[in-house]
């Protein structure tokens, strides 16, 4: 097992990673569960997978779960679920001292890490991740948000796990496109600040998602370190560096809204796509050789993830895509940073991006094969 601490200011935890975690749940929890109830989020799908081994493990350390289980898919990370979630958590008497448990994606984790956000201003929850992406990204840091009709993650609070296992087991029971998904926040952190490991993903990839277990170790504890080092610098996103995790995500939100939030792209798909687009708009803007944006978009297409917005099934206009980033949270007196790329490993903020210019590209991008 790897043991990854984030160290936050007054509120270090870890990230534990490794097979078979939760069927021992309980040792790795012991002293955190304080009442023999346990609340437990998760949605259907995870819970069929997951849930009697989770039972198990609870009862085997003298607990109980207590089920709250939503359906599978974007729709839960709305207002909807989360006033359902809150009503419920206030019905099993639960306290700020208590810990809440989010089974799940990166859909649960949010709306769990939220619920707890907010719920008697702020108790405490654990992150059980269970697809790649939440392992690799979205379980570590402290973002929980729901999505409202504006666009995605527009509501949401910086509230930091207690702690987070990540059962590599898991991902042996993930759907192929799922995996897939959760790859494309593995590959970011390449193309953030790491070359090296970028070159290692074009290497090992295609035999990580095979399944390989010591691939899989690796990446999802190279990706937690990773992560964990720059949320430990920056963990409100205020000097910049933490933003350097938005890679692909201004694109591929607008993406996201553009198919309704919608299983007709994933959130990973969408990151993936979005980085392609950010290193082909880096090249359009000289700041990136073509070849190298290429090598991004070949590994992308490589790995079965949407290269072109056609094999996305994207056919809108530019301007289309445009009008749903000026909804993103990053948007700062009327202008939309962006995370562009001078090199495979060198990615940047720019705050001089002009839209009207993005959506000319993205209409130039419409007919890519």
């Amino acid at each position: 097992m790897a043991v990854i601490p984030v160290d936050i200011a007054g509120r270090p935890y870890e990230v534990r990673v490794g097979a078979g975690l939760l069927p021992e749940l309980g040792v790795h929890c012991r002293g955190r569960l304080r009442k023999r109830l346990v609340p437990i989020v998760t949605d259907s799908n995870v819970h069929a997978a997951w849930g009697p081994v989770v039972e198990a493990a609870l009862l085997e350390a003298g607990h109980e779960a207590r089920w709250r289980i939503v359906p599978p898919g974007e729709a839960s990370k709305g207002w909807e679920q989360l006033a359902g979630t809150v009503e419920w958590l206030l019905d099993e008497g639960v306290e700020r001292g208590d810990h809440i448990l989010a089974l799940g994606g990166g859909i649960v984790g949010d709306l769990t890490g939220f619920a707890a956000a907010i719920l008697k201003r702020g108790c405490h929850f654990i992150q059980l991740p269970t697809s790649l992406l939440a392992q690799v990204d979205s379980s570590v840091g402290g973002k929980t948000a729901i999505n409202t009709g504006a666009g995605k993650n527009l509501v949401g609070a910086f509230h930091q796990p207690a702690l987070v296992l990540a059962d590599l087991d898991v991902l042996g029971t993930l759907p192929p496109r799922e995996l897939r998904s959760g790859y494309a926040e593995v590959v970011k952190y390449g193309l953030i600040s790491d070359a090296d490991f970028f070159a290692w993903c074009a290497a090992n990839g295609t035999a990580m998602l095979g399944g390989d277990a010591a691939l899989r170790e690796y990446a999802v504890s190279y990706s937690v370190a990773a992560k964990a080092k720059i949320v430990a610098e920056d963990e409100f996103e205020t000097t910049g560096k933490r933003a350097l995790l938005n890679l692909g995500h201004t694109f591929g939100h607008a993406l996201e809204a553009e198919t309704g939030f919608s299983d007709k792209l994933l959130h990973g798909e969408a990151v993936a796509l979005g980085m392609v687009l950010a290193a082909r708009y880096s090249a359009r803007l000289g700041l990136m050789p073509s070849a190298s944006a290429e090598i991004v978009a070949a590994h992308i297409g490589a790995a079965e993830l949407p290269a072109t917005l056609k094999a996305a099934g994207i056919t809108c206009a530019g301007r289309t895509l445009t009008g749903h980033m000026l909804h993103d949270k990053k948007m700062d007196a009327g202008t939309l940073p962006f995370l562009l790329m001078r090199g495979i490993g060198e990615t940047f903020l720019a705050k001089d991006v002009d839209l009207a210019d993005v959506a000319k590209f993205l209409d130039g991008e419409i007919n890519r094969n």
